[in-house]
């Protein structure tokens, strides 16, 4: 099999180059090219309702072979949308789809799988996976490659046509009887909108799916009635309990706090940390706690952010309501503490996947990042970051916005040297995400390293006391020498999926694991 190395020196077959019609990935600096937008097709309604009885009929008439349909993940693991629609849609005999969801959590891994055995889906095209689909799609289920996109790819591939949605079932907690809904309201009120406006806009046909009829006009409308088509009214839409399962919670091991107040300690005393400086953090523990160390340092040394970004937790809207950050732009929230929050603060703005990390359009937030701090299931000797697949190949991960916030103008990994028996600090990652260009600064517990490209931080970095700075080479070498080196894992020359840069060039493809 013949394969081009792209700028990351990942092989990447012909067959899918040419198959395809993909461009290989050459640089994190994407210019400033002239794009052509796409638009919907739009089924002219002047009808007064818009509410059906029937799920099962919407979907057999609107749903048919070949088509791309798509969901949005702002329930998480609490979402009872997806499973509902896909029974339906397998046990109607409909083949050949592909799902393009704004990303899939658990709860949805095990229908997907059904649906594959069942050859409903064909193509998949999302943010990530893990358990039984990851595991399922690595050992070759799938018929085609999945395709994985940063969430502000998948808004550049909706507007450029790329994705073309045909039907869009969107689970909101509140509509009218012509689908105007915001997702603040309701018993199952999850905040933002952010990911799911997107298919709003772009899909052929939207589908709401709700628990909450309200009078109409329903405002604040974040989802329109001019662009829905049918409203359904279901017993229960998600479990908003279930938003942050895991996924929020304050740390208490000594590792992820040691790494916080580290990762703390990089930014105040980098050039970035003046007044109106803004950020990007995680939802991980560590990252709750870089918040929290975070909090303290503008408290004393009188400094205020201008704005916070991403998917956004109740620590960042604690810092809202203190004052210390003017603006929350939020995408998509992590708890139920931040979806409440919303709806009564004026200066936390909902902003949909384009505005936030869009390539392909006139400004985009993550670009006006100065500090970003991210995670990584691996990262190597040249900065590259992985957090898609895990120490066995298993795809088990997401792009999420990592490839987006790294844009930023500090971009800092926070993550330990080894988890139990696994590497973190490799020579290779087993499959490139983020490429290494994107990444300033590497925090674990027992060093920092410095992207060497970035002399300016280094030399920052030297005057300050007690900062341990280290090599990134002997950062690898002291995970190696506690864990020894790792199996070669073993793979077969099929591609089972794709993971596209946010301009839409192909960073790495993975191989299915050999059994």
């Amino acid at each position: 099999m013949n394969t081009l190395k792209n700028n990351v020196g990942r092989e990447i077959p012909d067959e899918i180059l040419n198959e395809k019609g993909y461009k290989t990935f050459k640089s994190v600096d994407i210019g400033n090219p002239d794009k052509q937008r796409v638009a919907p097709k739009v089924s002219v309604t002047t009808g007064d309702n818009k509410v059906v009885d029937s799920l099962e009929d919407v979907v057999k008439n609107n749903v048919k072979d070949g088509m791309t349909i798509s969901f949005h993940h702002h329930f998480r693991e609490g979402d009872f949308v997806f499973n509902k629609v896909m029974d339906i849609i397998i046990n109607s005999g409909i083949k050949d789809l592909t799902l393009a969801p704004s990303s899939l959590t658990n709860v949805m891994n095990d229908k997907v799988v059904e649906a594959i055995k069942a050859g409903t889906i064909t193509n998949i095209t999302s943010s990530g996976m893990r358990g039984s689909l990851g595991e399922a799609v690595s050992h070759g289920l799938l018929k085609n490659p999945v395709i994985f996109r940063s969430h502000g790819n998948r808004a550049r591939s909706i507007e450029e046509g790329e994705i073309k949605i045909d039907v869009a079932f969107l689970g909101v907690p509140n509509a009218d009887r012509l689908g105007n809904a915001n997702g603040m309201d309701g018993d199952a009120a999850f905040g933002s909108l952010g990911y799911a406006l997107m298919d709003a806009n772009y899909a052929n046909k939207v589908v709401l799916l709700t628990d909450n009829l309200v009078d109409y006009p329903n405002t604040p409308a974040s989802i329109k009635q001019t662009q829905v088509d049918y409203v359904v009214k279901v017993d229960k839409v998600g479990d908003p309990d279930r938003i942050g399962t895991g996924a929020t919670r304050f740390t208490k091991n000594p590792k992820d706090l040691q790494i916080a107040k580290m990762v703390n300690d990089v930014i105040i005393h980098s050039p970035y940390f003046k007044q109106g400086f803004s950020f990007q953090t995680g939802s991980g523990g560590a990252a709750l706690a870089v918040a929290r160390f975070l909090r303290q340092s503008m408290i004393d040394n009188d400094i205020k952010a201008s704005f916070a970004l991403g998917g956004i937790t109740k620590p960042i809207v604690d810092l809202l309501e203190e004052g210390l950050v003017n603006k929350v732009m939020d995408v998509q929230d992590f708890d139920k503490g931040a979806a409440g929050s919303m709806k009564s603060n004026k200066n936390q703005q909902e902003i949909d996947a384009s505005w936030y990390a869009d390539p392909d359009n006139k400004g985009a937030m993550v670009d006006q990042l100065d500090v970003a701090i991210l995670s990584a299931l691996e990262i190597d000797t040249d900065f590259n970051v992985n957090v898609m697949t895990g120490s066995n190949g298993v795809i088990r991960g997401a792009v999420g916005g990592h490839q987006d916030a790294a844009t930023s103008k500090m971009t800092i990994i926070s993550a330990p040297l080894t988890r139990g028996r696994i590497a973190t600090v490799v020579p290779k990652v087993s499959t490139v995400v983020t490429p290494g260009d994107s990444i300033d600064v590497l925090v674990t517990e027992v060093g920092i390293a410095v992207n060497p490209k970035r002399k300016d931080l280094v030399e920052a970095f030297k005057k300050v006391p007690g900062l341990p700075l280290v090599s990134i080479d002997e950062l690898q070498k002291r995970a190696e020498k506690i864990v020894g080196k790792p199996e070669e894992i073993q793979y077969t020359d099929r591609t089972v999926a794709l993971v596209e840069y946010r301009d839409g060039t192909l960073v790495d493809a993975i191989k299915e694991i050999k059994d």
